[in-house]
């Protein structure tokens, strides 16, 4: 079975799609077992689709930051209530088809370079949404030095400095597994 991918600038490259030394159909290899999934999900990337587009960066660093301030804002809560990426991930959608319609399909040079971006690329793609799904799950867990910070400043009334407490909530943040 020849499969037709492309490298990225255009030129179609043939090649044989291989599962342990067999050659395979292509629907054996989109056969999954979950329906929902073989049905929404293909298995072929469409590299002509725009993911890192101002929407997505703006859409994304706004879920992050809401979904981080309200989940640590009622984790203090006696019943804490959790906000999960999944609301904003139903609300990033009809937002982000709100943007493409409002947003002009003009091209903006930054000065002193060749380099120019669109702030609408063309239509709100799936690309741009699971994008914008991972910037808000990332920021809707709150980081174990708050925790810290929180129970310093109430059980032992001791404040503390800005870049201290920054140099905490990083130090704790990074996994090096």
């Amino acid at each position: 079975m020849e499969h037709v991918e492309s490298n990225g600038n255009g030129i179609c490259l043939p090649t044989k799609i291989r599962m342990l030394d067999e050659t395979v159909s292509a629907k054996e290899v989109n056969d999954s077992p979950i329906e929902q999934v073989r049905l929404t999900v293909s298995v072929t990337d469409d590299p002509i689709l725009p993911c890192l587009t101002f929407r997505t960066w703006v859409l994304g660093i706004t879920c992050c930051a809401l979904l981080a301030f309200a989940n640590q804002f009622f984790g203090y809560r006696q019943n804490v209530l959790y906000v999960s990426s999944v609301s904003a991930q139903i609300a990033a959608l009809p937002i982000g088809r709100l943007i493409e319609a409002i947003l002009l399909n003009k091209f903006i040079r930054i000065p002193g370079t060749k380099w120019s971006f669109s702030m609408n690329p063309g239509p709100f793609n799936l690309k741009e949404h699971v994008l914008i799904t991972i910037f808000a799950n990332s920021g809707s867990s709150p980081a174990a030095a708050v925790a810290i910070i929180t129970i310093v400043k109430a059980f032992y009334h001791v404040r503390i400095d800005a870049v201290p407490a920054m140099l905490l909530m990083q130090t704790t943040q990074m996994n090096l597994s």
